[in-house]
């Protein structure tokens, strides 16, 4: 039995924002008004392939569209073939690199497998926004950059930072919002899901050349941004505070249980599958004296199961319990064989345990790894057998031969 509109429609807004009240409430209006007309909506949000691997943050947008999916809509998850050539600059104070077909072709392997992990893919339109894009000639370009003021770009925070400090805007990057905002024309969109870094691609950009086609304007469903393992900045794998998809249940886990208290609030409204009224409860036990850690724990099961199962969330708490609650060490562990005499540094390396042989120092530093249960402290040391841990995680079990 479908929800009623009034449930759907706080479902569908929960975790958006708009930045102006108005915007909000016209967005909600408009939204409300074509899911009144029984008929599914065509919904789609755009992925720029710059990089191979996504993280959680990533994946607030695919939990919105999952939404639109369970309710009956028309869900297109748009991979940017050739918006991802000129870099969104909507969220950077500096030009991003030109990338290459080959490039983008590489990264957007992976993009559907991850996808999967969330949106029902048996009811997903996969398209590359190459399709339409690819085709525009010189002169179609010209009709849709008659919309737009060069007041506009230069209002926009981003663009106007960088003229404040004399640094260079380049052309191309103004060509950005008008890519996107045909990707809505070229797909009659009804609903484009963003973050609010999206503002005004979908907003304005999208809406306005719709208008000027003769479609009817969509209805954009910003998001909050999520906040990183830190609790403050936008996650981000260049910054370290991300929690990536392909990662280990029990690593995930951790990396959730790591996130600060105030920003528990935004995981669960953007990075859950509950519904409104369970946040709802759940806030209302935090305000009501239940131990965030408790609050903290059911969070980082939920973000798991959400992606691994329950199963395997169960197993990860269960982990995270006797490794950091109790004290203990994993009952199954690693082994990593060692041959010769070799310096601990190049072990944490070749183990896969750190990623570069600057990181290992700065952890042996900081007094993050242990052998049989005592802290190393020279960098310079040797590897030998027994019980490694390196940071608060990972355990391995070092022996000859």
């Amino acid at each position: 039995m479908p929800l009623p509109l009034d449930q759907q429609l706080a479902l569908l807004m929960q975790g958006t924002e708009y930045g102006d009240d108005n915007l909000a409430k016209t967005m909600e209006a408009e939204l409300r008004a074509k899911l009144a007309e029984g008929r599914p909506l065509r919904v789609y949000c755009g992925y720029d392939p710059r990089t191979a691997d996504l993280h959680l943050g990533h994946t607030i947008t695919m939990r919105k569209l999952r939404q639109f999916q369970e309710l009956g809509h028309e869900v297109s998850f748009l991979i940017g073939s050739y918006t991802s050539l000129v870099g969104d600059p909507s969220d950077k104070d500096k030009t991003r690199p030109v990338m290459t077909i080959g490039d983008v072709n590489r990264n957007s392997e992976t993009y559907a497998g991850q996808a999967a992990r969330i949106l029902d893919m048996s009811k997903t339109k996969l398209v590359h926004n190459g399709q339409w894009l690819a085709d525009l000639k010189l002169l179609d370009l010209i009709k849709l950059g008659q919309y737009f003021t060069i007041q506009q770009f230069l209002d926009r925070e981003n663009f106007a930072k960088r003229f404040e400090r004399g640094e260079p805007i380049f052309l191309h990057e103004t060509f950005y919002a008008l890519m996107q905002g045909y990707d809505a024309v070229a797909q009659h969109t009804d609903v484009q899901v963003g973050g609010t870094d999206q503002l005004f691609n979908i907003i304005t950009a999208g809406r306005k050349l719709q208008d000027a086609f003769g479609q009817r304007p969509q209805v954009g469903i910003i998001m909050g941004i999520l906040p990183g393992t830190d609790g403050v900045v936008k996650m981000s794998k260049s910054l370290g505070n991300h929690i990536p998809l392909n990662t280990t249940a029990e690593d995930m886990y951790g990396k959730v249980m790591s996130v600060p208290d105030m920003a528990m609030g935004k995981y669960f409204r953007l990075a859950t599958r509950w519904a409104p009224e369970t946040v709802a409860k759940v806030e209302a036990a935090l305000g009501g004296g239940a131990h965030p850690r408790d609050i903290k724990m059911s969070l980082a099961w939920e973000i798991v199961s959400a992606f691994y199962g329950d199963a395997a969330a169960d197993a990860a708490q269960e982990h995270f319990r006797t490794v950091f609650q109790k004290g203990g060490v994993p009952d199954e562990l690693s082994e990593i064989r060692l041959d010769g005499e070799v310096k601990l540094v190049e072990l944490l390396v070749s183990s896969n345990l750190v990623k570069s042989k600057n990181e290992a120092r700065r952890l042996i530093e900081q007094g993050g790894v242990k052998m049989e249960g005592q802290t190393v402290s020279d960098v310079n040391a040797m590897a030998s057998e027994g019980l490694l841990q390196v940071g608060k995680r990972a355990f391995a079990k070092v022996i000859r031969g």
